[in-house]
């Protein structure tokens, strides 16, 4: 029973560090957030454990699963105890780390199983040599290409084009925010400024985290308001016991422009339209631009909702 607890306990530990190193490696050195990381790392942990825990081991499949999930979490406490990420972050990354940590599980039970592949300490060795060889090698092919995001938010607004206008360009301070999203610490707008006015005007919105900085360049009074962004504040407040500042807060998710179009509807109302071009260079693309393009979606329905209260709170009175 205690050679069992002992294998346990080892096969956790092992597996968890070896996890816990790769991810300092991964921010702290190549700076690389993609498939190396929350794709491979989490699959060759589900076949370490397993590995670990059922050679020369009578164990049975259900308890490699769970324990493959045990030790998944035990890492991912470990990131926040060891500040090297916050539970937002965590939380967005446990969809697709569970399923790559299961699959590797079932991977690495059939080469204890059957051993149709060779001898699987020698299997797990290679295995774990494999992930920061991807790392290594998604750094050297820095690949400097990004898509950049097109996502539009629209609202109708019971008020004339020119009342939507005034509101588009500043706005006064919003209420806090109910939505469960922003109160995690993703960052949320709070009010908007402009100095100056037509192109070349200098828009401030400002966020939980910062201000965005928007030079003006296409200003068509009420139709048409188009801008460049020039500087931005992290994209959060991750949620943690230490003030940490993880690298993918930075240059990772960069929004490029924005513009607010407004269209004047056969009943008087006004079709406002948000728009944000942004790239997201977090991989992989087909995951994160989910969560990405929802909170763009999400930060623009509190904008365009605001703006549309105020205006009609003004034609009212």
């Amino acid at each position: 029973m205690k050679r069992i607890s002992l294998r346990l306990y080892l096969s956790i530990g092992i597996t968890a560090t070896f996890g816990w190193a790769i991810t300092f490696l991964a921010m702290n050195v190549f700076r690389n957030y993609a498939v190396g990381l929350f794709l491979w790392l989490p699959f060759v942990m589900g076949i370490s454990s397993t590995i670990i825990y059922a050679y020369k081991n009578r164990v049975t499949k259900r308890l490699c699963m769970q324990l493959s999930f045990v030790t998944l979490t035990i890492f991912s406490i470990g990131l926040l105890f060891f500040a090297l990420e916050g539970v937002i972050c965590i939380v967005m990354a446990a969809p697709i780390a569970f399923v790559l940590n299961w699959l590797g599980y079932m991977l690495g039970y059939d080469i204890v199983k059957t051993k149709i592949i060779g001898s699987p300490p020698t299997i797990l060795i290679v295995f774990l040599l494999s992930v920061p060889s991807l790392m290594g090698f998604e750094y050297a092919i820095k690949d400097n290409e990004v898509e950049i995001k097109t996502i539009i938010t629209a609202i109708e607004i019971n008020a004339p084009a020119e009342t939507v206008w005034k509101n588009v360009i500043e706005f006064p301070q919003l209420d806090e925010p109910k939505e469960l999203l922003f109160k995690t610490g993703i960052a949320y707008p709070i009010n908007a400024k402009i100095d100056g006015e037509g192109v070349g005007a200098i828009r401030h919105c400002n966020f939980s985290t910062g201000s965005f900085v928007e030079p003006i360049t296409v200003w068509d009074e009420p139709h048409l308001l188009k801008f460049n962004v020039t500087e931005q504040p992290e994209a959060m407040k991750e949620l943690s016991i230490y003030d940490i500042h993880p690298a993918h807060l930075h240059g990772y998710f960069v929004s490029k422009q924005g513009q607010f179009k407004l269209t004047t509807l056969p009943n008087g109302h006004t079709l406002l339209e948000g728009t944000t071009w942004y790239f997201n260079k977090i991989k992989p693309a087909f995951y994160w631009t989910l969560w990405s393009d929802y909170i763009v979606h999400k930060i623009h329905e509190r904008v365009l909702k605001h703006i549309k209260a105020q205006s009609e709170k003004q034609g009212i009175s």
